[in-house]
């Protein structure tokens, strides 16, 4: 995969955030086209600014749900037909939903339980979606394997695909966050059971799990909260930039001895 002129990506949440960085990070490195996904229509003002650095057509933007399995089989429909079947997939999108699993209602001393509808909501975008846009894409080389006689992978073809998810540091487990912790946690068994099921077809799979990053997700925080319970409890003493971790994904995605997770946290510890 070193070589990504004749790749195609397909990365959601690309309207900003890590996405949007990994995107121009993936065009200034040359790659043959990007399928850009967000629920924000941003995401075309983003495309139109990756085909300005290449001065090219390079990016290709979706708006809608990435939850949505019809819009999902659309966008690697038109790609394929467009430029040729992806073989690089990044799902970024994410939500939060942070609040605490049980909390005492102060007035009737009855606990209250994190609401079941939120924690659905956050793991039908944050893992179920991911999951299937990366399998979307494990199912379309697989078929042009059969298209070609191609059975079981053997390493003189060469690396087939990649895909990363975006896990969290949140994965180990962090207060107030029971929802988006889980989805966290539970693309780490998807990538090790994708990894051992679609290297059949000699495609890599494999997580990244970032600290805290400059985003909106983040920035959403507060800066007090930033100060105060971020940055003491991080090596560096300030936000990882998202083009750090976009570096570290085009990393993962182009060598292929880098398999399992990759922690991108700048030295960043729960406090005790």
């Amino acid at each position: 995969m070193e070589n990504l002129s004749e790749k195609v990506a397909v990365i959601t949440g690309a309207a900003g955030g890590i996405a949007r960085a990994l995107a121009k990070d993936l065009t200034e490195k040359g790659i043959k086209a990007i399928a850009m996904v967000d629920y924000s229509d941003v995401v075309t003002e983003v495309a139109e600014n990756c085909d300005e650095i290449a001065g090219r057509k390079v990016a290709y933007p979706f708006i809608g749900d990435t939850s949505n399995a019809e819009f999902r089989e659309h966008v690697y429909a038109s790609m394929t037909e467009e430029v040729g079947t992806p073989n690089i997939c990044v799902p970024a999108a994410a939500i939060t939903r942070d609040d605490l699993a049980v909390k005492i209602n102060r007035e009737t001393g009855d606990p209250m339980l994190y609401p079941v509808e939120k924690f659905r909501q956050v793991v039908e975008i944050n893992m179920i979606a991911p999951i299937y846009w990366a399998m979307e894409m494990i199912g379309g080389i697989a078929k042009d394997r059969v298209v070609q006689g191609l059975k079981r992978w053997s390493p003189e073809e060469g690396i087939q695909g990649a895909v990363v998810f975006i896990g969290s540091i949140a994965s180990v487990g962090n207060k107030g966050q029971i929802s988006y912790s889980s989805t966290k946690a539970g693309l780490e068994g998807a990538a090790s059971t994708l990894m051992a099921e679609a290297m059949f077809y000699g495609i890599r799979c494999s997580v990244i799990h970032p600290g805290f990053t400059d985003t909106p997700m983040v920035q959403a925080l507060g800066d007090d909260y930033i100060q105060s319970k971020v940055l003491p409890q991080t090596q560096l003493k300030r936000l990882i930039k998202p083009e750090e971790i976009a570096d570290a994904i085009c990393f993962m995605i182009t060598n292929s001895a880098v398999s399992g997770e990759l922690w991108a946290d700048a030295g960043w510890r729960p406090a005790s």
